[in-house]
């Protein structure tokens, strides 16, 4: 008897999952997956190519409203949740939905997810979305680049585009980001690493550009996405929590299982969260996973023209994910539009076009700040479209990428850019002093 299978994704984990346990699995039939946060990104085909020879056809992908319906249409047994960045009440209001309607509901964890390298691995992972892994893992790369180690960074999938020519990404130059197409959610995470002379791998086959990296490495760093736990076997999993959002580290899924598994957990923000927050995050870290070393950290921000928010109306434009599913109300750009004293935050919202204005409606949590949404061209010109209109002095850009290298803002704009900053000791240079381990 085969198993009928549905995996519900975002374009991510969801692909991973059947890249490596159901395309050549003979128990399993993999008859849809349905896809959810992302826009635009439903109505694909997980093409024949990567799909393998048991799906000659492929694998339709659906919206995730679909899923009652799909599961009565393909009687189906199984339904496999694959994407991150969810609450534990959400995650089982979805097992109830599935479980109402017949089939199974299943999690798969590092066991029957996790690929093993022949090279040593550190991952940076996080509870939640932007707690700030990216500035981590800029970092981890510096202090093992100082040893004299290659250094490869192997990124979460972010496949929104054709995915038979994202099969296996290499970027290295700023003429990569524009021969594969990439999104700005995509540019900002492979920017500040070309910045530095990283190489990033990305795609869809995690096992195919494992094998790609390890030919031009001595280290393999995995930069995490959203909060999901990572796809490769790890020798040192460092994971980021985030005080402003106290609890959410025993609250949502899987970040809750990335701080049980951290050999190193780093509370960050803690310059600007609450003392009485900063507490009680270190009490459940220490609940949850009292053998990992703690390191407590700063994200300290800088302008690159202060004078150009002291005393003006100011839009503020900040990172896309961190405001949607991260739930967050603010951001970096937020932080300095307070610390240099803008006189005021303009609000977006009546000046917002097409899909920037849907975002809003679907997050009303965001407020008066800009998300800097770019999954397709057209939302990229929908994005100019709505700072073109908006009624402010200047603009800040609190995203990790200078939007300036894809939209023409004809206002002043203020880049804002934000490092780690470990506070006392231990901090990582101290935890990677004997990096890389000797390996049997």
């Amino acid at each position: 008897m085969k198993y009928r299978v549905i995996i519900m994704g975002a374009a991510g984990r969801d692909f991973h999952n059947f890249n490596v346990y159901f395309r050549q699995n003979k128990q399993y039939e993999v008859v849809a997956f349905t896809a959810a946060q992302i826009p635009h990104i439903e109505g694909r085909l997980y093409p024949p190519e990567l799909a393998g020879p048991l799906y000659p056809k492929g694998i339709k992908i659906y919206s995730e409203e679909e899923l009652p319906e799909l599961i009565k249409k393909y009687d189906v047994d199984q339904v496999i949740l694959a994407y991150t960045d969810l609450s534990h009440l959400t995650v089982m209001n979805k097992a109830s939905l599935v479980l109402a309607c017949g089939a199974d509901f299943r999690l798969m964890g590092p066991k029957a997810t996790m690929l093993e390298s022949r090279l040593p691995v550190i991952s940076i992972c996080a509870v939640r979305t932007g707690s700030g892994k990216s500035q981590t893992t800029r970092k981890v790369c510096d202090i093992l680049r100082k040893k004299g180690l290659r250094v490869v960074v192997v990124r979460h999938p972010m496949p929104y585009g054709d995915l038979k020519n994202q099969v296996c990404e290499r970027f290295a130059t700023y003429e990569d980001l524009d021969r594969y197409n990439t999104t700005i959610e995509e540019r900002e995470e492979y920017e500040p690493h070309i910045d530095r002379g990283n190489i990033v791998y990305a795609g869809v086959d995690y096992e195919k550009i494992l094998r790609e990296a390890e030919k031009e490495a001595d280290v393999i760093v995995w930069d995490g996405g959203n909060n999901d736990f990572p796809f490769y076997k790890s020798d040192l999993q460092i994971v980021l929590v985030d005080p402003h959002r106290p609890r959410h580290e025993v609250s949502y899924y899987p970040g809750e299982t990335n701080a049980r598994m951290a050999n190193v957990v780093i509370i960050n923000k803690i310059d600007s969260a609450k003392p009485d927050h900063v507490e009680q995050t270190l009490r459940n870290i220490k609940g949850l996973n009292p053998k990992s070393t703690i390191i407590k950290a700063a994200s300290p921000i800088t302008a690159e023209n202060p004078e150009l928010i002291r005393d003006k109306r100011v839009l503020v434009v900040e990172d896309g994910p961190t405001l949607t599913h991260g739930g967050m109300s603010y951001g970096a750009g937020i932080v300095a539009a307070r610390k240099y004293a803008a006189k005021e935050i303009v609000d977006p919202r009546p000046y917002a076009v097409g899909s920037i204005k849907k975002v809003f409606e679907a997050y009303p949590h965001i407020g008066c700040l800009l998300p800097a949404m770019g999954y397709s061209p057209e939302q990229v010109n929908e994005l100019k479209e709505t700072i073109e209109a908006v009624d402010c002095d200047s603009v800040i850009i609190g995203t990790p990428i200078d939007l300036r290298r894809l939209l023409k803002i004809s206002k002043p704009t203020v880049r804002i850019k934000y490092e780690l900053q470990e506070i006392g000791k231990p901090d990582l240079e101290e935890i990677l002093k004997n990096f890389p381990p000797k390996r049997k």
